[in-house]
């Protein structure tokens, strides 16, 4: 499927690490840049002549640039929630180097070919980084699917609960039956935004500022009810489908069964999932408030459990932003009531401090944050080849990436829209220091550098 196009510099270029991750472990090496791919990677001092520039990194480390496979740039329609120059700025700034968006949030919705054109054309000469996009299944709009995939999307979002736009309406159990049939029929992958209408419409509702009772009212059986439903789906209809934000640690035994009895099932989880508890989301900051929603550090536990375990094929953001006022935050003005506020979490710029600063306590390596934030997300969306990973013939998208480097995150300093986040004044781990797209430097200590993307 195709992302948009990037220049790249015309001579080669040489940079240098004493820990550059590779598919194979992380090792001193040299890697050659050529006409925006890597030609070679070679021992650490040997490629010295010839006119190549060298870039000289020391210790900090070179890692492939992430693939954020969930992401809601919003644009057009709702540019004032964010837009697509802020949206690949910030990801830039966090090593972020591929970003497939959602399909709503935009007016129009990415639900018909004329849709996928207007995005596309929104986005002409605003991107820092590679761009790539997601088409919406929603009642009705079955026969759209065949003419979006040909047209370059890369599979279809569904929602089995109202979604909190009128334009994406949410599926019913006839309307998923149609969609993932088509979406087999023409070898589309199906992601599913997985919480149950029925359960969450019997949970207690309670309006107000405390966050448990919003946690009660999104509770875990919405999750796993939605999943059984979606994979009795799938077993039918033989569809590849994705379960998008796992929340609760309570759907890994259903996907586990699943797998066992050959469904084509793979999952996601996010890092407000894995960084942050339910215990320590003060009452009234709807920064937190996302759906489904942060749980409590024993299912934390559970899914960094499962992502050691491989049974994630991805980390990535579930960047949806919105504007101040839809947060209904204290801070300008807003009422803090977890029930009324937007969900969702904006946390683009932060994805891969926030995970490294959680990952090294528990032990885990560069090479695993990689895994879950690069190569897998890559693998999910077929760019395996092209995408997520430091191998020769790939794209030079790379990520200078200081594992010791602590900052203080401040919400003003990032460059989404809207400055909100829920890691405001958190202190994290790991600081991306040049960020590289085919070769070409977009951002140096979290500044743009250059020019973006103007497509030919």
């Amino acid at each position: 499927m195709p992302l948009s196009e990037t220049p790249h510099p015309d001579g080669p270029a040489v940079i240098r690490s004493r820990r550059v991750v590779l598919p194979d472990g992380e090792r001193p090496a040299d890697v050659l840049i050529q006409g925006g791919r890597i030609e070679q990677i070679a021992a650490h001092g040997s490629l010295l002549a010839g006119d190549q520039h060298l870039t000289d990194l020391g210790d900090t480390a070179l890692l492939p640039g992430l693939v954020d496979t969930h992401v809601h740039v919003n644009e057009p329609g709702r540019t004032e929630w964010e837009g697509f120059a802020t949206a690949t700025r910030a990801a830039a700034a966090g090593g972020v180097t591929t970003v497939i968006d959602m399909p709503l949030n935009s007016v129009p919705p990415t639900t018909t070919v004329a849709g996928l054109e207007a995005k596309r054309k929104t986005a002409e000469g605003q991107a820092w980084i590679d761009l790539g996009f997601w088409g919406g299944a929603i009642p009705g709009n079955t026969g759209d699917l065949e003419p979006l995939h040909t047209a370059g999307v890369f599979g279809f979002k569904s929602f089995l609960a109202p979604s909190g736009v009128d334009e994406f309406p949410h599926v019913e159990p006839a309307d998923l039956e149609r969609a993932l049939t088509e979406q087999a029929r023409i070898g589309a992958l199906a992601i599913i935004h997985a919480e149950d209408p029925a359960v969450l419409e019997a949970a207690p509702q309670q309006p107000g500022v405390h966050y448990r009772d919003f946690l009660a009212s999104r509770p875990d059986d919405a999750e796993t009810t939605a999943v059984a439903r979606l994979l009795d789906t799938a077993r039918r209809t033989g569809a590849r489908v994705h379960i998008l934000h796992v929340s609760s640690a309570a759907v890994l035994p259903l996907l586990r069964q699943a797998r066992a009895d050959g469904v084509r099932v793979t999952a996601e989880t996010c890092p407000h999932y894995l960084t942050l508890a339910a215990e320590e989301v003060p009452d009234g900051d709807t920064a937190f408030k996302c759906c489904p929603p942060i749980r409590d550090e024993s299912n934390r536990d559970a899914l960094w459990a499962a992502l050691a375990a491989g049974e994630f094929i991805a980390v990535v953001s579930d960047h949806s932003p919105s504007t101040p006022d839809l947060k209904l935050l204290k801070e300008y003005g807003g009422s803090g009531d977890f029930a009324a506020a937007w969900g969702g979490i904006a946390s683009l710029q932060l994805g891969l401090p926030a995970i490294w600063t959680e990952a090294r306590k528990r032990g885990h390596s560069l090479s695993d944050v990689v895994r879950w934030m690069s190569a897998g997300p890559a693998s999910l969306v077929g760019l395996t080849g092209t995408k997520g990973a430091i191998a020769v013939g790939n794209d030079a998208d790379l990520v200078a990436f200081d594992p010791d480097g602590e900052f203080a995150v401040r919400a003003a300093a990032l460059h989404h829209r809207n400055p909100v986040t829920p890691y405001a004044g958190r202190t994290l781990t790991g600081a991306v220091r040049t960020t590289w797209l085919r070769g070409r430097v977009v951002d140096v200590d979290g500044e743009p550098f250059g020019r973006q993307i103007t497509r030919s």
